[in-house]
């Protein structure tokens, strides 16, 4: 069994970008989530590091994103990881050469708007199915 699944808890960095794809014309939104994460470096001091993830949103997900959020908004996203391939020039002159970049975004299917005091979501995503114990 193999499951690519994706659950961020974090706050928008900027109001969603809505675009339209040019050949099909399909609704699209892009969000920037913003989450945390802290610890204690070698000397007990607190640290902390924040992530920024670009999440894709299509279709009637995609305007509910255009239409009800913005900055700062809390948001619980679950959705999948997907990478995108493409080549990019780097350097200059005789220099020059070409890179192969991969970028990761989550490809979001449910998006919940949170209280901003809310650590943990109220009600499940999905419903996730039993599982049996492997006796090994």
């Amino acid at each position: 069994m193999y499951e690519n699944r994706v659950e961020l808890m974090g706050f928008l960095g900027k109001s969603p970008e809505s675009k339209s794809t040019k050949k099909t014309g399909r609704t699209l939104a892009i969000l920037s989530l913003a989450t945390k994460t802290w610890w204690k470096d070698k000397d007990e001091q607190p640290q902390e590091k924040t992530e920024w993830h670009r999440i894709i949103v299509w279709n009637g997900l995609a305007e509910y994103a255009a239409d009800k959020l913005k900055k700062g908004d809390h948001l619980y996203v679950v959705g999948t990881l997907v990478s995108n391939v493409y080549e990019k020039e780097i350097g200059k002159g005789k220099n020059k050469s070409k890179a192969q970049i991969t970028a990761w975004q989550i490809k979001a299917f449910s998006i919940r708007k949170l209280d901003r005091k809310e650590t943990v979501p109220t009600a499940p995503a999905t419903e996730k199915a039993p599982t049996e114990e492997i006796p090994f």
